[in-house]
């Protein structure tokens, strides 16, 4: 799964990279989680991409209850496109959360240790996601919610958890939000790149929040 991450790089050379046109600015975090507010890059009327705010954990816009949300902060990429609560958005409504890493725990002796996982190379890059709208029926209330789609982890990264967010390259997320069918047949989950280390469990409590959050404090996973 993928329940906390970070994103921190500049958001105007993040959306640059993703093909965003205007100037977008976040505040740079390092332990962002669900229910929470974040960066997303979706297409617009105009078929262009836009950098904006969604919640993190989609409600469907048929629900009742947009407390919904909280259990839908990941979409198995293995059922995303039959399961009702995300097939209308996998076909309609994707999108592209960016981040410069995230976080899984493993258990260790009894304790659930927390490792950050970012790209060697340093570089933000992209979650495959999807995303809807509700409205509620009683009111004038209204959310613009997203989830983060996910597979099953490689060799690597399946030492820590067994499930991952499925990382996108520009190329690839480009192909993503032009509503690909087959692009999840041949993404891996574990892409070539990426290192862990673990780190204090400081972050387990989403009010922490700071760069020390994803400094080492032990020797990172070996490949």
């Amino acid at each position: 799964m993928c329940g906390r991450f970070a994103f921190y790089s500049p958001g105007e050379a993040t959306a640059a990279l993703f093909g965003v046109e205007s100037e977008t600015t976040f505040k740079p975090r390092y332990n962002i989680a669900p229910t929470q507010f974040i960066a997303a890059i979706r297409r617009d009327e105009e078929k262009k991409n836009e950098m904006i705010e969604l919640r993190w954990g989609l409600v469907p816009s048929w629900a009742k209850d947009p407390s919904i949300g909280n259990r839908m902060i990941n979409a198995r990429a293995e059922t995303v496109a039959e399961k009702p609560s995300f097939r209308t958005a996998y076909r309609r409504r994707r999108c592209l959360i960016p981040a410069d890493g995230f976080y899984e725990w493993h258990t260790e002796n009894g304790v659930k240790i927390p490792y950050f996982i970012s790209l060697a190379s340093g570089n933000p890059f992209v979650f495959a996601g999807l995303w809807e709208h509700w409205k509620s029926r009683d009111s004038e209330e209204t959310l613009q919610t997203t989830t983060i789609v996910t597979a099953a982890a490689g060799e690597y990264l399946s030492r820590i958890h067994h499930r991952m967010p499925i990382v996108l390259e520009p190329e690839r997320a480009h192909r993503w939000l032009e509503g690909d069918m087959n692009l999840l047949d041949e993404v891996s989950a574990d892409p070539p790149g990426f290192q862990a280390w673990p780190v204090d469990r400081r972050v387990n409590n989403a009010r922490n929040e700071g760069p020390e959050l994803i400094t080492a404090v032990g020797e990172s996973l070996a490949r």
